[in-house]
């Protein structure tokens, strides 16, 4: 297994962000993930607009996952509505 550090941008309204970070922690399990770590990063202003907005709440989370996991989760990430952005880097040790 690789450690990764997933960045995803919800939207600002509380039932979307619920609803999307819900989603994320779900499908993130199912695909076999172990979560070490999820930091709220706080509401900032994007720098170009993203589906009709100019803010998001970033998040960031630390994961365990095998790489071929990475794709499954990238297709299921870009079917997920109340996700804004989002971003998989790989963290070296």
């Amino acid at each position: 297994m690789r450690q990764y550090e997933l960045t995803v941008i919800f939207p600002l309204e509380d039932d979307l962000n619920k609803a999307g970070r819900e989603q994320v922690l779900t499908d993130l399990a199912a695909q076999g993930a172990e979560i070490e770590r999820t930091d709220e990063v706080g509401d900032r202003d994007l720098a170009y607009e993203i589906k009709k907005r100019k803010r998001g709440r970033y998040v960031l989370f630390t994961l365990k996952t095998e790489p071929v996991k990475i794709a499954a989760l990238d297709r299921i990430f870009k079917l997920n509505a109340n996700i804004l952005k989002y971003l998989f880097v790989r963290k070296e040790l």
